[in-house]
């Protein structure tokens, strides 16, 4: 399945552009290469480690390369080791590390304590990825190493609690045991600190170098409600959209604003002029800048022209929904704040790109496009296969013929075509509600059942994909068996016609 996702390629494309210095340079590195005969005895010899396994002639390796070097030489005196294998050299270790792409980054605590790396490839986040690595999910913090602390990431989360409140203590320690990769943790029993801070015990407290520079929670300690604050404290009021952002955006659960514009002076004279709305939704929608001159080309998965700017358009990734401003008007912080408080009362209907209804099916797979959707998939009693495709897509295109052959299977049966629709819609030319993150992407849509898809993975013949049906659909539709069904009853006919006396030919004899 070859990966997808609009947005995401065109953040990676504006900037895959490799002009790094090759892996294997001579210049002296504080990166270190390893062997198969090294390998386990340095991890052994280190507490933690990052590792990266590449390949010299990947592109994505050499564009890492310098953030790599810079990140191992700023982390080497934190006793952080930063090392590097060459999988077309070591071909023994990568396979034994399950390395099945490159660059893979690993991070060891030991020959044989592994996970994977969860942070962005710049310089900057691989060093506060592996600090928080370093340190233990939550440091004990004193008056003497407060301030410190606050500047060990950039942002930086402490908990003051009497010492006597154990509650609020292991509720705390258990939220920044599941946190620790994304947020550095710290805490203090001790009352003085608290009261040179401002804040009561117990509370939380969150440091920051952007905006209000901390954040006082004084809440439930509970997991879910603590993360959300976290979450929303922890973004700026008015951020900037790139490839190291885009995807903790998302992940906040709330709507997402772009504001389009193509040069630094536009973007930081709109981002102030939307912090006053921003603070008024904080936690209702998030407002960001993004460089329309890197990556213009997403205001058009937003349904807005990208040739236009400056634009704006929200995003809500939990609706799978989209509200483009319209490019005619003027982007004024006034009237967009009116669209962004209609948009959160549901008095704006979401933009859906489609391509026209058809007018007439040709050949024997239905095409669905945005506007017919739900009628032919959703709101009918039959079964529904859903193929989700790319016009450019490879494997897509290798797929068609068989995709073609399943659905004459089901078309020549007329028990089968009663209860089973074999479909597909190009899910760059319509907006479709699933999350689609790969091409070609196939769901069966059971009838009675269609707010649960169930989606396919399993190898793409026209056999397998019939018994999947047949496996997984309301009908338990068998269309080799029911073909054959047909074939058979058209042949007792043909044999019943061809036995009955002709009509023409009347049986007594002819004077």
């Amino acid at each position: 399945m070859r990966s997808f996702g609009p947005w995401a390629l065109s953040l990676l494309g504006a900037t895959a552009a490799v002009s790094a210095a090759d892996t294997q340079s001579e210049t002296p590195s504080d990166v270190i290469s390893l062997t198969k005969e090294t390998f386990n005895d340095f991890l052994a010899e280190n507490e933690l480690v990052l590792a990266e396994f590449f390949a010299p002639w990947c592109g994505h390796c050499k564009a890492l390369a310098p953030q790599y070097e810079e990140a191992a030489t700023e982390l080497k005196a934190k006793n952080i080791a930063l090392v590097k294998v060459d999988c077309t050299a070591e071909e023994d270790v990568c396979k034994e590390q399950e390395v099945t792409g490159y660059p893979t980054l690993k991070v060891f605590r030991g020959p044989n304590v592994v996970k994977p790396y969860a942070g962005a490839r710049k310089t900057k986040d691989i060093v506060s990825y592996m600090v928080k690595q370093s340190l233990p999910a939550v440091s004990a913090v004193t008056e003497e190493s407060l301030e410190e602390f606050k500047t060990l990431d950039k942002i930086a989360v402490i908990g003051y609690f009497a010492e006597d409140d154990k509650e609020s203590t292991e509720a705390y320690t258990a939220f920044a045991e599941s946190q620790r990769d994304n947020y550095l943790f710290g805490s203090t029993n001790d009352a003085a600190v608290a009261s040179a801070e401002g804040v009561k015990q117990p509370s939380v407290v969150l440091y920051k170098d952007f905006d209000e520079k901390k954040a006082i929670y004084d809440g439930s300690l509970d997991s879910e409600t603590l993360l959300s604050w976290v979450k929303t404290a922890s973004t700026p009021l008015v951020g900037e959209v790139g490839p190291e952002t885009y995807s903790a955006y998302i992940a906040a659960g709330i709507p997402l604003a772009y504001i389009f514009a193509e040069t630094t002076e536009e973007r930081t004279k709109f981002a102030e002029e939307f912090k006053p709305i921003a603070e008024k939704h904080k936690g209702e929608i998030n407002i960001a800048t993004i460089d329309a001159k890197a990556f213009g080309a997403h205001a058009g998965n937003l349904n807005l022209d990208p040739k236009t700017f400056p634009a704006f358009a929200i995003q809500d990734p939990a609706k799978n929904a989209k509200y483009p401003y319209d490019q005619a008007k003027e982007i004024s912080a006034k009237e967009v704040g009116k669209f962004i408080q209609d948009v959160l009362n549901g008095k704006v209907e979401p933009s859906i790109k489609s391509e026209p209804i058809p007018e007439t099916q040709e050949g024997p797979v239905t095409v669905v496009v945005a506007h017919s959707y739900k009628d032919v998939v959703i709101e009918n009693d039959k079964d529904v296969l859903l193929e989700f495709y790319a016009p450019w897509c490879g494997h897509c295109k290798a797929l068609a013929p068989k995709y073609d052959e399943l659905a004459e299977l089901y078309a020549k049966s007329k028990d089968a075509a009663s209860k089973v629709t074999i479909a597909k819609i190009d899910a760059t030319a319509n907006d479709v509600p699933d999350s689609i993150t790969g091409f070609p992407t196939i769901k069966l849509f059971p009838a009675g059942s269609k707010d649960a898809p169930i989606e396919y993975s399993g190898s793409r013949t026209v056999e397998d994909l019939a018994n999947f049906i047949k496996e997984n659909g309301k009908y338990g539709v068998d269309a080799f068996a029911a073909q054959a069904d047909d074939v058979e009853k058209a042949q007792e006919i043909t044999a019943e016609t061809e036995a009955e006396p002709s009509a023409e030919k009347p049986e007594h004899d002819e004077l």
